[in-house]
Order: structure tokens, then sequence, then C-alpha cells
């Protein structure tokens, strides 16, 4: 088992996310505490990396960072080549939104709009029109098997239904990664297996890399790399 340290002289350009010499301290008080230590990471196109660790180890933290959604006390998360530290709010939103996906344990849909409205947002948001957003979307639920329940809601689908759509809403702006958090958890055994299966498909078909925060050991070693989050450092598996 080794660390997953970076040669500083890669090529940003060559992976679609990296974390360098990544830090990250929460402060309670007098006290300081540390979660991440000099991470280093990367993920290239096409990848299915997933990420394990005991509870409290970091790894939601980890995802945080990686998406944008957090600051790191130190260090570089870069997406696309492109690195966070220093762009404004709304260019950290930018670099989300058209080059990364999301998808969580609990699918996020809006309740009041159809799976194909949910599945649009990303693309609206972006500026699309809204005729060529509902062919792109509509296209998409397709490939993930949803193509007769584009007007349902999501109190109308089931579990598995729900994280499908939220994996085509993910991945509808063509994200070069889709980042995802316990994505099988909320999920029974066969249901969870149909979205590992949905996934490595995704994955080898459109070159879109996943980096999946798991507690599903059938998930982590269905993936092409497995690391371990340990001691606010990665190990690769």
């Amino acid at each position: 088992m080794s660390s997953t340290q970076t040669d500083s002289t890669i090529d940003d350009k060559e992976f679609v996310l990296i974390a360098r010499d990544l830090g990250k301290v929460y402060r309670q008080g007098p006290r300081e505490i540390s979660v991440l230590s000099h991470l280093n990471f990367e993920a290239s196109r096409g990848d299915r990396i997933a990420i394990v660790g005991a509870s409290g180890s970091g790894k939601t933290t980890l995802l945080n960072l990686l998406g944008g959604l957090d600051a790191p006390t130190s260090g570089e998360v870069i997406i696309a080549g492109h690195a966070l530290s220093g762009v404004s709010e709304r260019q950290r939103g930018f670099l989300r939104n058209r080059f990364l996906g999301f998808v969580y344990q609990f699918h996020h849909l809006l309740a009041e709009f159809s799976a194909l409205e949910n599945v649009c947002m990303p693309l609206y948001i972006a500026g699309w029109d809204k005729k060529e957003a509902i062919a792109k979307a509509s296209s998409l639920l397709q490939r993930v098997g949803l193509g007769e329940r584009l007007s349902h809601k999501p109190a109308a689908l089931s579990g598995g239904e729900r994280q499908r759509v939220a994996i085509a809403r993910a991945l509808v702006n063509d994200p070069g990664c889709v980042l995802m958090d316990e994505p099988t958890g909320n999920l029974d055994r066969h249901t969870a297996l149909e979205i590992h299966n949905l996934m490595s498909e995704l994955s080898s078909t459109l070159s879109t890399s996943f980096v999946v925060v798991t507690h599903d050991e059938a998930l982590a070693s269905s993936m092409d790399r497995k690391l371990l989050l340990r001691d606010g450092m990665l190990y690769e598996q």
C-alpha cells in the first residue's frame, strides 16, 4: 500500500481533477483539529476511483474540497487545469457547473419538478436554449433507463430511479468528473448493483471519471482504484 503522492512535474492538463498538498484544519475555540494533511490526488478522464475509510476520517470533507464546496486551509485543488484558489465565488460556481457533477446519498431532486425538469436545471443555469436542454436531458434519461419516466416527479419514482435521475443530472453538462458521496447508501443490494453497473457503463462510454466516497465494499471493489483515507492522507490499496 503506497501513498498517492503527486509528481510536481506532471502537466495539470492531463487530469480532470487534482489535489496538491491539500490540508484542512478546523478550529474549535482554542483547539485545532487537523482532518487532512499534505494530501495528494489526481483523476484522469474515465477513471473510477473509490475513497474508503473509517467514519470521521474526513472523506466527505475531502469530497467537498475537491468539488470547490469548501476551501482548504492549505494546498490547491485544480479542476480541468483551473486552480480554484484566487477565483471569485461566481467563477468557482462556473467551474463546478461546467466540469463537475455531484451525486449524494439522498438524491436532492426538486420535489415539485419532473425527472426531465430536474435534469434540465444545470443546462438552464448554463444558459442553454430550453428546447435544446430538453432534448439533451431526454436523451440522457433514456440512456440511464428512464425514457418512460420523464414526466414523473420524484415521489412517483423508486429509490433507484431517483438516484438514476440524480446521476443523469450530474452528467448532463458533460463533466469531466462526477463526485459521489455514498451514492448507494440508501439503496437495497439489488438496486445498488444496478447503480454499480450503470456507473461502469457510463464511465466506459462517456469517458467520465467517477470519484466515489463509500462504505459499500462491493462498490469500492468494483472500481478501478480504491484509496484509503487514513490519518489525513490517501493510500492506494
